[in-house]
């Protein structure tokens, strides 16, 4: 039996992952097909995808900032060159503004840093409970499996649903909303023209951004991420599944109204709904741990809406961990 068990394999779950294996046993589930959390890469063929979620990485403190540099002289991450075009605004991109994407995907991070865990994918967390100094776990396939430590990393309102009965700290008392956002992935005719991504000061669409420019892959097709507003997402969310080629087609069409790309054949189109996107608004504390029941939480929302805010999170639970 492992010593941890951790939840989710964003970069939340696999910083502390990371960290722990080193003088502990780990063992990590996720219900996704694979790490990354919302830094996922939705594989299309071969090396050809999309980086359906988080888009680049721009460090911001100088721990992480280390961390990144130490990935790129790996050649696990790498400097995206892509300009942003601001429309209908008057922002300007800040030259000093340094965007680090994966070699591979945005997920490599995660890949990275998880390599030697043992990782459980497709295995959705349905229940948990404490007796005799362990944690129970109950997955969505009947599987329980026990631990004595357990670390959750899950959007704040699953966390809330899971562990209520566990933690009395306040800050889980807290009424939030986490907002969703939507993504649509197109491949269209190849225009010389293209740009590397675009910002928009829309109430529906948010970003594009041009996959090719970032040059991992060779494909005969331009690839663009779209991404919604959060406003707009916030109100489309807990029916997209439902309505998934209606959403998409309007985005499309608004990505082409927008950017006067001229409006071409969508040779695929694909839909992707994050209901627990981002928390705009931290916390007071940047993760939780209970030393007597062996239970923590890290995750991004503690601190801010950015992937990076995940990995500070991480690394002040491994410091409670440690006292």
């Amino acid at each position: 039996m492992s010593e941890f068990c951790i939840i989710g394999s964003g970069i939340s779950g696999a910083t502390i992952a990371n960290l722990l294996d080193k003088k502990h046993s780990v063992t990590l589930f996720d219900k996704a097909r694979g790490p990354g959390g919302r830094a996922s890469f939705k594989r299309i063929k071969g090396k050809i995808g999309f980086d359906h979620g988080t888009q680049y990485i721009s460090p911001k403190t100088k721990e992480f900032k280390r961390f990144t540099k130490d990935l790129i002289k790996k050649r696990i991450l790498k400097v995206w060159k892509g300009k942003h075009i601001f429309l209908n605004s008057k922002k300007k991109e800040d030259k000093k503004h340094l965007k680090v994407i994966g070699k591979n995907g945005n997920n490599d991070i995660s890949k990275y840093l998880l390599k030697k865990i043992h990782c459980n994918y497709q295995s959705k967390l349905k229940k948990i409970y404490y007796k005799n100094k362990l944690w129970h776990l109950l997955f969505d396939d009947g599987k329980q499996r026990s631990f004595e430590n357990l670390i959750l990393t899950c959007p704040f309102p699953q966390l809330k649903k899971l562990s209520k009965k566990f933690i009395s700290n306040s800050f889980l008392n807290r009424s939030i909303k986490m907002d969703a956002n939507i993504t649509t992935m197109i491949a269209i005719k190849k225009n010389k023209k293209s740009k590397s991504s675009y910002l928009f000061d829309d109430l529906i669409l948010g970003w594009a951004g041009n996959e090719n420019s970032k040059k991992r892959f060779k494909s005969k097709y331009d690839l663009w991420t779209l991404q919604s507003t959060f406003t707009w997402a916030n109100k489309k969310i807990n029916q997209n599944k439902n309505n998934k080629i209606e959403n998409s087609k309007i985005m499309i069409d608004k990505f082409f109204q927008l950017t006067k790309i001229k409006k071409t054949k969508i040779n695929y189109s694909l839909n992707h709904g994050w209901k627990y996107s981002s928390n705009s608004k931290p916390f007071k504390i940047k993760s939780y741990w209970d030393s007597k029941k062996k239970l923590g939480v890290c995750a991004d929302w503690f601190v801010g809406p950015r992937l990076e805010s995940g990995w500070i999170s991480a690394h002040d639970l491994f410091r409670k961990i440690l006292k």
